[in-house]
């Protein structure tokens, strides 16, 4: 089985193994690189099916233990999910299984402690809707844009939204407001989806990143573009809210989205509207970010890029 090293992705792998009655024994994992498509993710781009609860220990035993390089790590915890939906719940309160015992150990070593110091992940709740996720997020401190925004700004919109559309991070409008889109790129987004036929109200709004970053000029606060460690801090949540919301369709505004999604490969000059399936959602699709065209050189160029804006969207509307 193929996944990224992520607990994500090993959670989306173990969840159809466990769906197609794979014993652990007839299953060998593989890593593949961030970014890059899983084998699970042709599953008709379906998203993984549930399985059933499980302890909230486990998953926080995993998440941790995820976040180590040991090689064996995805088998163990895949054998222990399997030992949790087959044989007993309480496994994990059996201090002398030798598999609970190296769990244990791999979720208190110092790899795993040092990766939750920079991660969202502690603070995401495990199989929680969009209204809880947006709660606890508002107390994330995994990574530090935490210390300078003025609050969290989670995602907007349906929680059965049939379109999830994801952003860069916050701006200006955004971090003071409290909701995406609601600056200057918002307003050309609106425009855009009324152009084409798309309600707003219909459609979950969020970003990759969840704080607005920026450097003081004078009294004006710039965007920053969020470094690579800053977006896999927050791809936790990201994750979550994707996963409880189920959408058929997911639209990658701007180039930070889209290789987030797509991989660090994609560009969004050449690799831009066309649908594809990923783990994400059955169709997946990147498009200029509204503040793109906010940036054209001169109006002519804002035309241009307005218009390749609307022409993915229609796409969408379409769909």
């Amino acid at each position: 089985m193929e996944i990224e090293p992520t607990f994500e992705s090993w959670q989306a792998a173990a969840r159809l193994l466990l769906r197609d009655g794979a014993p652990p024994g007839d299953v060998r994992w593989r890593e593949i690189g961030k970014g890059a498509q899983p084998s699970l993710i042709t599953d008709e781009g379906a998203p993984p099916p549930s399985v059933g609860t499980v302890p909230r220990q486990f998953l926080d035993l995993a998440r941790r233990a995820a976040d180590t390089t040991d090689p064996e790590r995805w088998q163990l915890l895949y054998e222990t999910l399997w030992r949790l939906v087959h044989e007993s719940r309480d496994l994990l309160a059996n201090p002398r299984d030798p598999a609970v015992r190296r769990l244990k150990a791999l979720a208190a070593s110092p790899a795993a402690t040092a990766s939750d110091a920079e991660s969202a992940a502690p603070f995401v709740p495990a199989g929680a809707g969009v209204a809880e996720l947006a709660a606890a997020a508002a107390r994330c401190t995994g990574c530090e844009l935490h210390r300078h925004a003025t609050q969290t700004v989670f995602g907007r919109g349906a929680s059965g939204a049939r379109i999830v559309m994801v952003g860069e991070q916050p701006g200006d409008q955004e971090d003071r407001q409290g909701a995406p889109f609601v600056g200057p790129a918002g307003e050309v987004l609106d425009r855009a989806l009324a152009e084409v036929g798309i309600d707003r109200q219909s459609v979950y709004v969020t970003n990759a990143v969840k704080h607005f970053k920026f450097e003081m000029r004078g009294k004006r606060r710039i965007h920053q573009t969020p470094r690579a460690n800053e977006i896999a801090a927050c791809r936790p949540w990201l994750e979550a809210e994707v996963a409880a919301i189920h959408p058929e369709i997911l639209i990658c505004l701007g180039a930070t989205a889209a290789r987030v999604i797509f991989g660090d490969s994609f560009r969004i000059t050449k690799d831009r509207g066309r649908f594809a399936p990923t783990r994400w959602a059955p169709k997946t699709i990147a498009t200029y970010h509204p503040s793109a065209v906010l940036r054209g050189q001169d109006e002519a160029e804002q035309a241009r890029l307005y218009a390749m804006l609307v022409e993915d969207l229609r796409k969408v509307a379409d769909a």
